[in-house]
This record gives C-alpha cells, structure tokens and sequence, in this order.
C-alpha cells in the first residue's frame, strides 16, 4: 500500500501499519511526540491501522487536533484520579474543550477548590505509574451490562441511546475504563506534568435543566510546562479583568433577579453604547448603507415562512395575540426581507445595503448565562445586502475592508475563516460554486490570510468568520460574512434585471459588533476599564483642591460642557490625593486639578491616564486637545504600558 504524508512524500508497506509503525518508521522523535495521526482527513488513535493507500499525517501538540487528544486522555487521568480517592462518585462524560477539558461526576458529598491539590497529586501518581492506555469493544448488551456492574448509571444511558450501529468502544488504563470513542494517547505517561485543575461549576446532565445537577470540574493541560504557565498568567489577568466585575465598578451595567440574563444599562453604560452605536451609524452612512428598524414581534407564519419556527423555535418567546401566535424575533433577518418586498426592485437599485440596529431575544440556558457575553436580549448590529450575482465579489469586499477599519480602531489583531459547504445544504452546485468563489477570491483579492474549514458553512450558503485578538491573547468570534440563498427564495424576492426579466437577488448577511453587548464585554476585559478617551462614559473629571475653588472648578465643567466633552465635577470635600486616586480608579482619562493659582490665571493643572501629570494649560488648549483626540478616535497608550 502507499501512504501519502502530509509533505506529500509517498512511502510503500507490503503489509497494514498502525499509525504509530508509521510514525516509526519516519522518526522515532516523532513517534515519541505523536498524540494521534490524520487518516483522509479524519481524526485517528495511534492504534488504528491503515490497510490500504491512504493521506497520513501525524499529529502532535503542537497541533490544535494532536493537543485535544492529549487533554482527552488527560480528562481519563483526572477521573481515575476522582475514582480512586472518591470510589463512589458516578461519571458522565469528559471531553477536551478549546482551552482544556471538563469531566461531568456525580458527588456524594460535595467537592471544593481545598480538594484540587488531592486530585493533582493522585494524577501525578498514575502518570508515574505509566500505565498502557488499551482500547477493546463490545456489543450493545455487553456494554450495558458492563456498565451496570460498574455501578456507572450515566454510561448506561449514554450506551443505550446510541445508534444502532454504532461501534461502542472503551479505554482501559489500570483498573479505570470508560466508555469513549477516542482517540486517546498511548499510555498515561504521555500526558506530561503540564497540567492543573482550574475550577468547578454545576452542570445538568445532558444539559437539560430538568436533569440532576452534576459537578464540572474544569482543567487544562500542555506539552510543555512554560505553555502552562503563560495560559495560567493570561487566566490570573483575565480574572482582573472580568467585565462582570469592572462592569459593577465602573457602574456600567447591572444583572437582576427579575429578569436573569436580561441586562439592565446603567446611565454610564448607557453613554458607551451610545456612543459605539454613533460610531457605526457615521461608519455605515459612509459605506453607503440605509438604516431600517422592524418590529420586535411578528407572526408565526412568517417565522415558518422563513424556517426559525421549524428549526430555531426552541430558542424563541412566543406570545399569542388575537388568539394569533406571535414570536419575539431571535433575529433580524425575515424583517429585513419584508423591507426589501415592500416595493418592486430594479438592478439599479442594487446592492441594496439595509442595516439594522436590531434587539433580539433568544432563550439561552440559565446555566449558560454569562454577564454580557451571554444574554437572553441583545441588540445584533445586522446588515443585509440585496445584490445581483455579479455584484458579490465587490460587496464582500467592502464588508471585510469596514470590518478591518472597525477592528483596527480598537486595536485588535484578527484571523479570517472560510466556510464551505456543507453536507446537509441547500442550493444548486453552480449556486455554491460561484458563491464560494466569490468569497474566496474577494480574500485573495484583498490579501488576506485564510484558513478553510471544509463542509462548516451554513446550510444556506457559506460565510467568513473573523475571529479578533484581545490584548491577552484571547480569540473572540465577532464579525461574519454570510451568503444565502434561501430567504430570498423562501420569500419570493426578485429584481427587474436590464433584460426586463425577473430574477432572484443574492442576500448578504453580517455582522461586524456581532452582540453589542457582548462586544461592549469584550472591550471592558481589553481595555481593563480603561477605555479610549473618545469612548470613555467620562473623558474629563475636574477636582477642586477645596470648596474654596468650587465656583471656579463649575465654570471649568460648564465649559466643557459646552465643548461637547463629557465632564463629572468631584464636589467632596475630600483631600485632593485622595480624588485623584479615586479618578484613576474610575479609569476617567483625564483629570483637571484647579486651585488658587489655576483660577488667577484662568488655567487647569492636567493629569491623565496616559503621561501622568501634564502640567499647566489654559482651558482652550486644553479643549482643543482632548476635541481633537475624541474627533480622531486616538488611542493613547497608558502610561505603565
């Protein structure tokens, strides 16, 4: 057989290999540092053999897919570990997540953070003991059976409700063995020493809240200690930063018991919002856009017109109205449509590019509520373009350059996704063709770098993600791009084209905030609070050094005031070092010291977050200063940065 490796060398066996004999057979490094192999671009245990030609690559931690396997396997350790010291406790499931991996167990008696170094210790010790991590299988009732022995009742659900012909499958390391499709390292020895228990939370099981609460215990784990210690940094930083933290400090927003996941904005989250949605009005009338507004709720048949009350019902409110039922919309778009229907269209009029400031309300889980960053009402900043098949290139175009003007403002990095088609789509090849090329070749024209993610468009049409790089390092996916089909046929939608005929318009979808709430999260943990002046709920605070100066100190902020610039006036009668200190802690920009020799000389002492003190200026220049940074959108960087 020929196996075909990632440099697209080709080696010839005359007898089946596993993975690993192949990875031998290339490099005994590389066989020590393998994790798992690609097999035709699937995900493959080093113990799978290969039989016939066939792509291999082999996986290491140094790989997103090779690094899973070791968190996996890394997930087995942790629950031998809980088995061991807790021999009563009920495991459910284990898997390996983006930053780490979970394993779901039902306690006895409940778990603490006291007991983390416990569990710690205990892998250490299995991974010590380098026991050979073995994989076997059964049928269905033998399965079960084994599970019932094992006194594992979540196992025996989870075995029952798979397919038919599903293969079941177990790993074996030691006396611990679990139900699990892999794949898995070698021997427990390979998961290294880089690893740490973060923290637990409730979960139901399944994730139904019907279910019985279950304790997650949260973990993480890397090839390589120094990697341990970066991401445990970047965690601790993260902690200070917690939007929900700063949003209560800084009296941004507020969370309440009558209405959990419904966010209330408090007067100086009010003005930063505010002030971000001016930002994408004035950015959006420059590109051309025509700003709509539509209703909130809307009838269930044109929610069955447009798919959501088949597909996405779980999600919606609904209401019954006139003995009518109504559904409170989860998303713009079937508004959006309706504008676009109201009136007959020409190919003169497009593109046609509608944005919406939408609220929308979607039904998420208590237990997956999360500050703003997961909410039950958001305002969507949605667009949606009406345009020709010829106009596609030009119009993705023009998006991806006002999400990069966007994202550049605020400093942030990002990396740009393709997603095709899918299995389950709709649509002819030519439509998917064309649109795909479209996207890509808009990317290639633009020079950006991409990455594909093959068959993870949506079933409608394929899209662009954006994903931005917080300060931190953290990866967010905010921005999209996608194209669809669907809503203009399920609709109905035409435009008169030059040939007088009839045609169906392409339909856009993006997004460039995404959430506004959840970006408005984002920027708090990327700023840490302290945001751009032309951003800051209050650019300037103005402290008098005693009430001796308060009628000069109020004719300060009148002026400011005046200027356009958002100013607070400290009348405590504090010490002056003590209201310094209580502006920094507010993050406020700048703040204005007046005195005595200010007021004689019609002048402000100025400190700010960015040179510290600023010296004496009179209070034109300084106005003039601080108009020209906020109409310029400057990001001064912090003075300890």
């Amino acid at each position: 057989m020929k196996i075909t490796l990632k440099d697209g060398s080709v080696k010839e066996y005359a007898a089946p290999m596993s993975v690993l004999e192949i990875a031998k057979d290339i490099s005994e490094g590389l066989a020590r540092a393998a994790c798992a192999g690609e097999v035709n671009g699937e995900v493959a245990d080093l113990r799978t053999v290969v039989a016939e030609d066939a792509n291999v690559s082999i996986l290491t931690a140094k790989d997103a897919e090779g690094l899973s396997v070791l968190r996996h396997t890394a997930s087995h350790v942790m629950a031998q570990a809980v088995k061991r010291l807790y021999p009563n406790v009920k495991l459910a499931i284990g898997p390996s997540i983006a930053d780490g991996f979970y394993y779901d167990m039902d306690f006895e008696s409940p778990l603490t953070s006291d007991d983390f170094e416990k569990i710690e210790a205990e892998m250490k010790k299995i991974i010590k003991e380098d026991l050979k991590i073995e994989r076997f299988t059964q049928s269905r009732e033998d399965a079960i059976a084994y599970m019932k022995e094992r006194n594992e009742p979540y196992k025996v659900e989870l075995i029952e409700d798979l397919p038919a012909d599903a293969e079941i499958s177990f790993y074996r390391q030691g006396e611990f063995v679990d139900l699990c499709a892999g794949p898995h390292l070698m021997c427990t020895k390979d998961v290294g020493k880089a690893f740490k228990i973060m923290s637990l939370a409730g979960a139901y099981w399944r994730g139904d809240e019907h279910n019985k609460m279950l304790t997650r215990l949260y973990a993480t784990a890397f090839s390589k200690k120094e990697e341990l210690d970066s991401y445990i940094t970047m965690m601790e930083e993260a902690k200070k930063r917690d939007h929900r933290k700063l949003g209560k400090e800084l009296g941004l927003f507020m969370m309440h018991e009558a209405g959990p996941g419904f966010p209330f904005y408090l007067p100086k989250g009010m003005v930063l919002k505010n002030t971000l949605l001016d930002y994408w009005r004035q950015l959006h009338k420059k590109a051309g856009y025509v700003e709509i507004s539509t209703p909130i709720i809307l009838n269930r048949s044109l929610w069955e017109t447009s798919g959501h009350w088949d597909h996405y019902k779980n999600n919606m409110y609904t209401t019954v109205i006139d003995e009518q039922d109504y559904a409170i919309k989860p998303m713009n778009c079937p508004g959006g449509v309706l504008v676009y229907a109201s009136e007959s269209r020409s190919y003169r009029d497009l593109p046609m590019r509608m944005g919406e400031l939408g609220i929308v309300h979607r039904h998420e889980k208590s237990g997956q509520l999360h500050g703003l960053m997961r909410v039950r009402c958001f305002t969507q900043d949605d667009a949606h373009i009406f345009m020709t098949p010829e106009q596609i290139k030009d119009e993705i175009k023009g998006v991806v350059a006002l999400i990069d003007e966007v994202y550049s403002l605020f400093g942030f990095p990002y990396h740009v996704e393709l997603s095709t088609r899918p299995e389950d789509s709709m649509g002819s090849d030519e439509d998917w063709e064309m649109a795909t090329s479209a996207l890509q070749g808009a990317l290639d024209e633009l020079g950006l770098d991409y990455v594909i993610n093959e068959g993870d468009g949506a079933f409608y049409g394929p899209k662009i993600d954006f994903h931005l790089v917080d300060c931190i390092g953290r990866t967010w996916q905010c921005g999209t791009i996608q194209l669809d089909f669907q809503l203009p046929q399920r609709f109905g939608l035409e435009y008169i084209g030059p040939d007088g005929e009839k045609h169906r318009p392409i339909m856009i979808h993006r997004v460039v905030f995404g959430s506004i709430e959840r970006f408005i999260g984002i920027l708090i943990e990327h700023f840490a609070g302290a945001f751009p002046t032309w951003l800051a709920p209050v650019q300037v605070r103005v402290l008098p050094i005693s009430d001796k100066y308060m009628a000069y100190a109020q004719r300060v902020k009148e002026k400011l005031d005046g200027a356009g610039v958002r100013a607070e006036l400290d009348m405590r009668s504090e010490k002056i070092g003590y209201k310094i200190r209580e502006a920094q802690n507010a993050r406020v920009p700048y703040m204005l010291v007046v005195g005595q020799k200010e007021e004689e000389n019609n002048t402000v002492a100025v400190r700010s977050r960015f040179a510290g003190d600023e010296g004496a200026k009179t209070l034109e220049a300084f106005i003039g200063a601080i108009q020209e940074e906020i109409a310029s959108r400057t990001n001064r960087a912090e003075k300890d940065a």
